[in-house]
């Protein structure tokens, strides 16, 4: 089964169940008590996700765009991804907008900074 737009999914015998801001195991347990009411003795429910949102990267980067999630993305592959950086960038320091927010963060630009679903990167160019 697949989360509606709304973050809804609909099942047999129990009905709609709220999946926003659940993580997948979070879903697999609200799904399974939702089951052991009346209907299953011991339920044993998965839950995977499938698609994630996209990551932008922008700036100087040799390809800027939109690139697929994968999990444990770091900001290093997601340049890689984009082709590496342009002869002009920054590369100590990346702005990152997460996924909801309004705000654009400078944070070093390190071999360990993760990127999460929906995030924007922002490479900068450097000036000397």
């Amino acid at each position: 089964f697949v989360l509606d737009g709304a973050g809804r999914v609909t099942l047999p015998l129990i009905g709609e169940i709220q999946g926003t801001g659940l993580s997948a195991p979070q879903l697999q347990d609200a799904v399974a008590d939702a089951l052991r009411q009346g209907y299953l003795t011991q339920p044993r429910v998965t839950a995977q996700v499938l698609t994630y949102r996209p990551i932008y990267i922008l700036g100087e980067v040799n390809r800027p765009g939109e690139y697929p999630y994968v999990p444990d993305l770091t900001v290093l592959n997601a340049v890689a991804t984009a082709q590496g950086f342009t002869y002009r960038a920054n590369t100590r320091r990346v702005f990152v907008r997460r996924a909801g927010s309004q705000i654009e963060e400078a944070q070093p630009l390190t071999a360990d900074a993760h990127v999460s679903p929906g995030d924007t990167l922002r490479i900068g160019e450097r000036y000397f």
